[in-house]
């Protein structure tokens, strides 16, 4: 349940984000979000700044990245501001959530209401990443 900065995963990082609310590691293909402790996540005060960030790294609107919300602290999310991300004609490839505690999942249940994609949910971020590298190398073969 430790952040991506003590794993194997670390190795993999093409580039890092950091905010005062968190940290985005950008992998190919996919980016790991771990937000601080006690934060109301929104689309103003700090998604925004992530898709532009990520969008400029990868030249891309977003359809075809993985975005994977690792849930280490515990904080909330404004899932209204989905309509936000729409709205601006951001889109994603897949949207997965790692929990570590029964609330972490409720809330992506009421996020589910306003994303327009499935939400997966994982218990382990190894799960979630094998996720979306099988999602990648699937479109890959097609």
């Amino acid at each position: 349940m430790g952040s991506i900065r003590g794993s194997e995963l670390c190795k993999n990082i093409l580039n890092e984000f950091n905010y005062d609310f968190g940290n985005v590691f950008v992998f190919d293909g996919f980016v790991i979000s771990e937000i601080n402790q006690g934060i109301t996540f929104s689309w103003e005060l700090h998604a925004k700044k992530i898709v532009e960030d990520v969008s400029s790294f990868f030249d891309t609107d977003g359809n075809d990245i993985i975005y994977i919300s690792h849930r280490i602290n515990s904080y909330a999310v404004k899932p209204v501001d989905w309509l936000h991300f729409f709205k601006h004609s951001y889109n994603l490839k897949g949207y997965g959530v790692v929990g570590y505690t029964q609330g972490s999942f409720m809330n992506s249940f009421v996020e589910n209401l306003f994303f327009n994609k499935k939400i997966k949910r994982f218990s382990s971020i190894d799960a979630a990443v094998q996720w979306a590298t099988d999602k990648i190398l699937a479109e890959v073969e097609d």
